[in-house]
């Protein structure tokens, strides 16, 4: 059953009778948006840009939620617009699962906010409910899906666009309207802390990937604008070392190709790129993203970046200045709502004209107009359990981590044996929030799946160590937030005294396993008996010993709640694992950096070491063999037949990468244009077909101009970027 307040009801029976025109449903968004902002004043149009910390805007006293004083005063006294991670729970909001919300109170609190703003505000304005959702809404009882580059893992655009759907219904359920994510910054960078949150180092993959999310979702903001993902030293938020041809070939693609799949707003990033902080880049953020692209949603600024103007930038002189300059390089709505508070006086002091308030409130207003939040502000309370994570939701969480495991290597001992005595030991073989990243709730006693319980509900014969046949050493990284870790304003960690070691905030200078954890390998290796190392991780940790030492080894990144049912399934044979590298995994911190498709010439060896990586980006083994033949190409097509010559059946990524052999501007040595998943029983073989265009080809010449040049291409295809032994050429 839904509530209504009397006010939109009253309001709407007025624009039936030749009413104001915002409230005649009939008329576009931009008529109505158009209309209503001709009708407000400057503070109100003001309001609408702010988007404060909304979990002190509840109270709840049992079962039963009220608004608190802030809301009263952020409605009343503001016009305040949006609010951001009201559902949120984690150690920075103080929220947990005694008194946090549920699904159900959830949206009891939404409706009862709602109703409120609806009812104190002169036009009948209802607020936007923005939720952080970038491997799972954010809140309480919600499903927790592998984080996103476990889902680049699967090179499998369908299912993310599932985990998308499911993610949306159940951030709707309780009343949000925008989810942050997806995180579409390429991540070239591994000492940084949110590599997790990205779909790894190749524009190509995070396009595919990003876009099915995106289009899933149906309410996505994205994440970072522009080049976040590679900070000087690896420190969150520094200045990114980029040129203006590496942004438009490598960095910008992706947020073009998730804005044609839908995505209703863009966030900016904390950098700066030579000299100028993202958050008031106009050149970027009206002149590429309005002017040339065409972008009709509304830009939102990260957590108090507009502040970080003045604050760590130091390009404007306080809250006002900083409001002004964000505001006029394009930025519509303040997280964190200091700066754009100010905006009054901004107008008054000559700053910015109000036009530039007009702009951006219309820009916002449009999008609750386009979302039907005016027509129909509430949601069904009673629906709202059911809605969220439902059996087909886990169900699907269990197949993406499934899907997002990637074997590295295995001299036979996998898929193990039934019966085989089985040793698990580890930090993270059996800690719930080790294995779910970071943005993650609090979660209900046997929620998630460990590895240890997965094996377990497989009937393992789990032993101690002396008596087992075999090690699994469950290792790895964690973005555990549960363990006493402290806040910046923005709700990065701050680092210090426990056993976190990724998630925002904790960049590193090393990749190596943290505490004793080497150690407990070397006395795994010591026993004799064949190690399984399954790395749990945010970031590509130092997997070298492990390459050497252990019998098998496999990356399950951050899996999710269903995450040891997955590795239970692939260490048993249950499921033959397909994921491929989305990032490429370093020897040491000295190769950094070390993507894949960096400009030639290939860098020549280091004196300790070789300039390739251990692990090369697209990477992954089987239980089964493929073997590529018969390529031929008769340009725009390209195909060649791959067959199952193991003795499994299984999933196979064929992956094609374009080499230009020669261009007038330096170009990357293979990028990657085209790639599918895709099932084959034993013996059995397929023909696979990619269509290339013209934009696989495409580059930026001397002038700034992007264009297909002339020449040679060379065209190649395979199992990985390091194993392509299908080649032809094109000539253009």
């Amino acid at each position: 059953m839904r509530i209504r307040s009397l006010a939109p009801l009253l309001l709407l029976a007025l624009a039936s009778c030749g009413g104001p025109a915002y409230r005649n449903a009939d008329l576009s968004p931009e008529r109505r948006a158009k209309d209503l902002v001709a009708r407000m004043s400057l503070e109100e149009k003001a309001g609408q840009l702010l988007c404060p910390l909304g979990w002190p805007m509840y109270v709840k006293d049992g079962d039963s939620i009220s608004v608190s004083e802030d809301f009263e005063a952020f409605i009343g006294n503001q016009h305040g617009g949006a609010l951001w991670a009201t559902f949120r729970a984690d150690p920075w909001t103080g929220k947990t699962l005694e008194n946090g919300l549920n699904p159900t109170l959830a949206a009891r609190t939404y409706n009862t906010l709602q109703k409120y703003a609806i009812e104190h505000s002169r036009w009948g304005i209802p607020v936007l409910f923005a939720e952080e959702a970038p491997h799972g809404h954010m809140a309480i009882g919600a499903t927790v899906y592998p984080t996103s580059i476990g889902l680049a893992s699967t090179w499998d655009p369908a299912l993310v666009r599932e985990v998308g759907s499911a993610i949306g219904e159940e951030l709707r359920a309780q009343g949000g309207s925008v989810g942050y994510g997806p995180v579409i910054d390429l991540a070239r960078e591994p000492r940084w802390s949110r590599v997790e949150e990205t779909y790894g180092e190749d524009v190509y993959l995070t396009s595919r990937i990003a876009s099915g999310m995106v289009a899933g979702t149906g309410c996505s903001t994205l994440k970072h604008f522009i080049a976040y993902g590679i900070p000087e030293g690896g420190h969150n938020g520094n200045q990114s070392i980029v040129g203006e041809r590496d942004l438009l070939e490598n960095f910008l693609p992706s947020f073009k190709a998730c804005i044609d799949s839908g995505a209703v707003s863009v966030m900016t990033s904390y950098n700066s790129i030579d000299g100028v902080p993202s958050t008031a880049n106009g050149r970027l953020l009206t002149g590429l993203l309005r002017d040339e692209w065409g972008f009709d949603g509304f830009v939102v600024s990260d957590l108090v970046s507009i502040d970080g103007l003045y604050q760590t930038h130091r390009i404007a002189s306080g809250p006002e200045d900083s409001g002004a300059l964000a505001l006029k390089a394009g930025v519509d709505m303040d997280l964190g709502a200091n700066c754009f508070a100010l905006l009054k006086e901004a107008v008054q002091n000559g700053l910015v004209s109000e036009k530039d308030v007009d702009r951006a409130c219309r820009r916002v207003l449009e999008y609750k107009f386009r979302i039907g939040l005016f027509d129909n502000p509430y949601v069904s309370v009673e629906d709202a359990a059911s809605r969220v994570r439902t059996p087909a939701h886990v169900s699907t969480a269990r197949k993406a981590a499934q899907e997002s495991i990637v074997l590295l290597k295995n001299d036979g001992i996998l898929p193990l044996r039934e019966g085989v005595r089985i040793a698990v030991i580890g930090p993270n073989a059996d800690n719930v929030y080790n294995q779910l990243g970071d943005y993650t709730a609090p979660q209900d006693e046997g929620n998630v799946i460990t590895v240890l319980k997965g094996l377990e509900n497989r009937g393992c014969n789990i032993v101690p160590m002396a008596a087992a046949d075999v090690v699994v050493a469950v290792v790895g990284g964690s973005s555990n937030r549960y363990t006493g870790t402290r806040y910046s304003q923005t709700g990065a960690a701050l680092v210090g005294g426990f056993e976190t070691e990724s998630g925002e905030g904790f960049d590193r200078s090393s990749l190596t396993l943290w505490g004793s954890q080497q150690e407990l390998l070397d006395k795994a290796k010591a026993t004799g008996k064949p190690v399984v190392a399954v790395y749990i991780e945010g970031r590509p940790l130092d997997k070298n010993w492990a390459a050497e030492n252990a019998a098998a080894l496999l990356t399950a990144w951050y899996p999710g709640q269903e995450g040891g049912n997955a590795v239970a399934d692939v260490l048993f044979g249950d499921y033959n694992p397909a994921g491929r590298l989305p990032i490429s995994v370093p020897r040491s911190v000295g190769q950094i950096p070390v993507y894949y498709n960096k400009r030639i010439p290939a860098g020549h060896d280091y004196v300790e070491m070789p300039a390739a990586p251990l692990y090369s980006f697209g990477f992954g083994l089987s239980y089964t063999e493929f073997e590529y033949s018969g390529l031929t190409l008769d340009w725009p097509v390209v195909s060649f037949t791959v067959t199952n010559t193991g003795g499994r059946d299984g999933e196979e990524v064929a992956q094609l990468y374009v080499t230009d052999l020669q261009a007038s501007t330096v170009r990357p040595p293979k990028q990657l244009r085209a790639f599918r998943r895709f099932f084959l029983k034993q013996g059995e073989s397929t023909t696979v077909s990619f269509t290339l265009s013209d934009e696989d080809l495409a580059m930026y010449d001397n002038d700034m101009r992007k264009v297909v040049e002339p020449g040679e291409f060379l065209i190649a295809v395979g199992g990985s970027s390091d194993n392509l032994p299908l080649e032809a050429k094109y000539t253009r």
